[in-house]
């Protein structure tokens, strides 16, 4: 952490001299309940030691100006021309800034340098990284008083206006909230949440990249939440207290969507049983019975694949892969789909043979090798 901390001081310093304030904001994993949030159902993500690092500090002007080190790109803007632009990565930032300002902080303009360590396209939600290491920074150099939960749903606002993705709550808020060594079960509907401890002793969570790069502002994932929306319509029209999909029953999808359009019974089908089991899976953490909870997290990757249809031919390999081995509990896709990594529960004593065998196997199928990072459960959002 103090070497990312010192590289994205010095990268300022070349540039703009010395920062007001440093900040930390890590990416997540999910261990299960995907597609959930926008369905308002619960999701159990944790915040990871990979990282967004973020220097800022204050102009006497209006302008913005910008630098990804990882990229080494700049971007120069204006707090009068707020607006999403063709870069992609200058829109988390900007989106942040366009929030602040609608919610009726007076800004100024302000010079930022972002770097990080949180593998990019790989589903560990770096875009929520950066959001809310933009909104804590800023909130502590102009001491805007904002708690951590308006934070959140800012820097989720941010990401819909700017950055064209209707993505639930929860990437900011595992981001912003983490802590070590426990899993976060947030209910999306109330925004409740309570910590669970997530039992690591012997085990090691491993992501295995397809190297597929996944589009999230895609066309797929805001067609899957209209499909979700379509079976609510149906489900309501006899069960009109349903309000979202956290509300139905298997029954219920049984009873109104099965022998109509495939896809929406489907997708349906999917998120139910998917809210069911987040909640059975809570129940093995509680146990202390992590091969219980690995069992749901194969089962998970099933419903991805078959019934809500946003693997690839790449993850579902890798999700059988990890079936074969002995040493892995648990394993699926995470993140939104169509590529991006699987998340694998791996017994500690046999993290190298399983690293290898998954690792050879794919590449022969393939052709090419699978990244891996081995991620650890840590704190949220921070002050350096």
């Amino acid at each position: 952490m103090s070497l990312m901390k010192e590289r994205v001081a010095e990268l300022f310093r070349a540039q703009f001299g010395e920062p007001a304030v440093i900040v930390r904001s890590p990416g997540r994993i999910n261990l299960i309940g995907e597609h959930t949030d926008y369905n308002l159902g619960f999701v159990l993500p944790a915040a990871v030691d990979k990282a967004i690092y973020i220097a800022i500090g204050p102009r006497n002007d209006e302008a913005i100006h910008l630098y990804a080190g990882d990229l080494e790109e700049s971007f120069t803007s204006s707090l009068h021309d707020l607006k999403p632009t063709a870069k992609q990565w200058p829109n988390y930032l900007l989106g942040v800034a366009d929030q602040l300002e609608k919610n009726g902080h007076r800004l100024a303009g302000f010079n930022a340098v972002v770097i990080g360590d949180v593998p990019l396209g790989a589903g560990l939600s770096s875009s929520a990284a950066v959001e809310c290491a933009t909104i804590f920074a800023m909130n502590e150099m102009w001491s805007l008083k904002l708690d951590r939960l308006s934070m959140v749903k800012m820097a989720q606002k941010a990401e819909h206006e700017f950055a064209g993705v209707k993505c639930g709550i929860m990437d900011q808020f595992a981001s912003m909230f983490g802590q070590t060594g426990k899993v976060i079960q947030l209910d999306c509907r109330s925004l409740e949440y309570t910590y669970i401890p997530f039992n690591m002793e012997g085990i090691r969570i491993i992501l295995f990249d397809t190297g597929v790069k996944h589009s999230l502002a895609s066309s797929a994932y805001n067609k899957r939440r209209e499909e979700c929306e379509a079976g609510v319509a149906l489900i309501q029209q006899k069960f009109p207290e349903v309000k979202s999909l956290r509300d139905a029953s298997i029954e219920m999808v049984e009873t109104c969507l099965a022998g109509k359009e495939v896809a929406v019974y489907h997708r349906c089908k999917y998120m139910v049983e998917e809210i069911d089991r987040l909640q059975k899976a809570c129940t093995r953490l509680e146990q202390g019975d992590m091969a219980g909870f690995g069992e749901y997290m194969f089962e998970t990757h099933e419903g991805l694949s078959k019934l809500y249809e946003v693997s690839c031919k790449e993850l579902d390999v890798l999700a059988s892969l990890a079936r074969d081995c002995k040493g892995v509990l648990g394993a699926r896709m995470m993140g939104g789909g169509f590529g991006g990594c699987t998340i694998n529960l791996v017994k500690e004593d046999q993290v190298d043979e399983t690293i290898a065998f998954i690792a050879e196997q794919y590449a022969k199928i393939f052709e090419k090798w699978p990244q891996h990072y081995i991620v650890a459960i840590d704190n949220g959002t921070s002050l350096l």
